[in-house]
C-alpha cells in the first residue's frame, strides 16, 4: 500500500503522519547569524515601490523566535515599502490536543493574533499576514470540507489557501523538510479530492515542489483547472546532491529540465509562481558559506539565470517576489533581497516591476484594498 494511503482520513488523534505534524527541528537550513548579517548594509534602491511580500513565516521555536516583532524589524531597517505580505504554513502554534485534522486551525487563529497586532501600527505601516495560507490534510479527500471551513472561520476574512508538504526526493542528500513527505502525494486521489474542495470554497493551494516533481504538479492542475495553483520558490530548482553542479553549469541536463518544467507548468492559466528561496541550501548557491554574506549585486548575478527563466516562461503578471523569510535570513538580509530584485527589474517597465513587487500577489491572494 503506497505510504499515502495509510490513514488517509486523519481524522483522530491516533493517526501519525510526523512528516505532517512534527516541528522543524534540526532543520537543513541554517539559523541566521545577526553579526555576520551585520557586515552588508545598504540602503533601499527604490524605497518608494510598493511591496507585497508574498512567502514568509513567523514562529517561536527552540533557539529560533521569528514573530511578528522580528519581521517587523527586517522590514523597517531594510528601508523598503513593504505594505503587506502573505504568511504561508509553516506547522507553528497547532493546537495541542482535539481531534489531529483541526489541530493546524492553531496555527491559523496565532496568526490571526500577530494579524491584528500588526494593524495597530505600533509595529510598522506593513499589513502582516493580510493574507493566510494554512495547511489542512487534503489526503482526506472529500471529508477535510468541514476542516476547511473552520479554517475559514478562524481566520477572519484573511484566510485564503492551504500548502502541504509534497516535496519529495529518492536521494537523501536532497532534502529542504526536516521529515520529508511521502512520494506521490500529488497524484494521489485523496489528494485530488481534497484539493478540489479547496476549488469550491475559491480557495488556492501553495506548493513546494521539487523540479522533480513539476510534472506531478502539471498533472494535478490539469485535473483541477478551477484551482489556482500557486508554485513556491521557483518551482524547486535543485544544486545538491546529483545536482550539484547545476549552478556551475546552467545548460547541464538538470537546469533544462527544471526550465523545461517550468515551461509544462506556464501552459496552465490556473498555475502562478512565486521567485524566491535562493538563500535555502537546497538550491546549491552556498551564500551561507562565505565570510561574508552577499550584498545585492552579488545576489542579482548569482540568480539571474533563474529569475529570467521565470520571467521568460511565467511573465510578470503571473510571477510573485518572496522573502522565505526567516529561513532565507541564514543567507541573505531582507535589505539586500529585496536590493537584488530591484537591480534584477531595473530595465524593466513599471507596470511590470508593480506585478511582480505587488500586483500579482494583491490578485491573487485577494489582499484588502490599499494593500
Amino acid at each position: 500500500m503506497p505510504p499515502w494511503n495509510h490513514h488517509q482520513e486523519g481524522c483522530d488523534d491516533s493517526d501519525e503522519r510526523p512528516w505532517r505534524q512534527r516541528p522543524d527541528v534540526n532543520s537543513p537550513n541554517p539559523l541566521p547569524r545577526p553579526d555576520w548579517l551585520a557586515q552588508v548594509r545598504e540602503p533601499s534602491l527604490a524605497p518608494e515601490q510598493k511591496i507585497v511580500d508574498a512567502h514568509h513565516h513567523l514562529w517561536d521555536r527552540r533557539g529560533f523566535r521569528y514573530l511578528l516583532e522580528e519581521f517587523a524589524d527586517d522590514i523597517g531597517n531594510s528601508g523598503h515599502r513593504v505594505t503587506a505580505s502573505v504568511y504561508v504554513q509553516c506547522r507553528t502554534m497547532y493546537r495541542a490536543s482535539g481531534p489531529t485534522a483541526y489541530r493546524s486551525v492553531g496555527e491559523i487563529e496565532f496568526v490571526r493574533g500577530l494579524s491584528a497586532q500588526a494593524r495597530s501600527g505600533h509595529y510598522g505601516p506593513t499589513d502582516v499576514a493580510a493574507a493566510i495560507v494554512g495547511h489542512a490534510d487534503l489526503l482526506m479527500g472529500a471529508n477535510v470540507a468541514p476542516v476547511l471551513e473552520t479554517l475559514i472561520e478562524a481566520g477572519g476574512g484573511r484566510f485564503r489557501g492551504v500548502r502541504m508538504p509534497v516535496a519529495a526526493h529518492p536521494d537523501p542528500t536532497v532534502r529542504s523538510n526536516p521529515v520529508p513527505a511521502p512520494e506521490g502525494l500529488l497524484v494521489s486521489k485523496p489528494f485530488t479530492e481534497g484539493a478540489q474542495e479547496l476549488a469550491r470554497r475559491g480557495l488556492s493551494l501553495d506548493i513546494w515542489a521539487y523540479q522533480t516533481q513539476l510534472d506531478e504538479v502539471a498533472f494535478l492542475a490539469r485535473r483541477l483547472p478551477a484551482l489556482t495553483i500557486v508554485l513556491d520558490h521557483a518551482g524547486g530548482p535543485l544544486g545538491v546532491g546529483p545536482y550539484s553542479s547545476s549552478h556551475a553549469d546552467r545548460n547541464s541536463v538538470h537546469r533544462r529540465a527544471w526550465r523545461d518544467g517550468l515551461a509544462r507548468l506556464a501552459e496552465l492559466p490556473n498555475v502562478m509562481l512565486k521567485i524566491g528561496g535562493f538563500g535555502m541550501p537546497i538550491m546549491g548557491f552556498g551564500f551561507d558559506t562565505g565570510k561574508v554574506p552577499p550584498d545585492s549585486q552579488r545576489l542579482a548575478d548569482a540568480i539571474a539565470p533563474d529569475v529570467d527563466a521565470c520571467i521568460e516562461h511565467f511573465t510578470p503578471s503571473r510571477c510573485m517576489l518572496e522573502s522565505n523569510f526567516p529561513v532565507d535570513k541564514g543567507s541573505i538580509s531582507y535589505g539586500v533581497l529585496w536590493n537584488a530584485y530591484h537591480r534584477l527589474t531595473a530595465s524593466w517597465s513599471q507596470e511590470e516591476r508593480n506585478a511582480v513587487f505587488h500586483d500579482t500577489a494583491t490578485r491573487v491572494y485577494r489582499l484588502p484594498a490599499g494593500s
